[in-house]
């Protein structure tokens, strides 16, 4: 069953659709239908961010296809990505 949306290939998150448990198993789709699976590694309240990929810290992170900040901290595939762990920065727009 999906609990996760990709928005864009390009993103770095997936947006849970449903409360996820950590431990439990997160499923979204690809732009090619392909259904990905990831073990969640926080709880991870509905409509937050979850790291699609190991991000480094000071490595920018995207969703919409856009950057959002970048990473405060490591970052780990199947984590929960908020406040406590991106970092806000004035992009050269």
């Amino acid at each position: 069953m999906v609990n996760a949306l990709m928005i864009d290939e390009k993103d770095d998150v997936i947006v849970a659709i449903e409360p996820i448990e950590k431990g439990s198993e997160i499923n979204y789709k690809s732009k090619n239908d392909t259904v990905k699976t990831l073990t969640a590694l926080d709880n991870v309240i509905i409509y937050h961010k979850i790291a699609v990929k190991d991000i480094t810290k000071g490595n920018p992170i995207s969703k919409y296809g856009e950057h959002i900040g970048v990473a405060a901290t490591d970052i780990k595939a199947g984590m929960h990505v908020h406040e406590h762990n991106v970092q806000s920065v004035r992009e050269e727009l």
